[in-house]
């Protein structure tokens, strides 16, 4: 039985500050965003450009913190190390466009038997790496 990855949830302090980066300074789509009364949140879904569309592409659910258990984790949801991958084909170009949107890189960039690879923060302070596979890998 086929399976994918749909979504990962990701932990935020408030939709709209979260919604300004990913999708205004990292360039992700915005999927859907729609409110859901009977919970009083919103369901957004966010993705990379080129994701692609249907089963199959994943995305991130942008998750407000509804109580302080969860707020606690907003920034930190791996303990520290590197949470989410961000592959592009074009490494420097990424590179220097998410410079230019201020975004703080905390590793320089390395080329590895891999690939091209540089960490990254999010607003809240989430380590993603961006990388470029250059070793045949999908």
């Amino acid at each position: 039985m086929p399976q994918s990855l749909a979504h990962v949830a990701l932990v935020v302090r408030d939709y709209d500050e979260a919604l300004a980066f990913y999708v205004g300074q990292l360039g992700f789509e915005l999927v859907e965003d729609t409110y859901q009364p009977e919970q009083d949140k919103r369901w957004i879904v966010v993705k990379p450009k080129g994701e692609g569309e249907g089963e199959g592409a994943a995305s991130i659910v942008l998750a407000r913190a509804s109580n302080d258990h969860q707020a606690d984790y907003i920034g930190d949801q791996a303990g520290g190390r590197v949470f989410l991958f961000l592959r592009t084909d074009d490494f420097w170009r990424d590179y220097e466009a998410y410079r230019a949107q201020g975004i703080e890189f905390i590793r320089e960039p390395n080329e590895a038997p891999y690939g091209i690879v540089s960490v990254f923060k999010d607003l809240y302070g989430n380590l993603w790496d961006l990388v470029q596979f250059t070793d045949g890998r999908a």
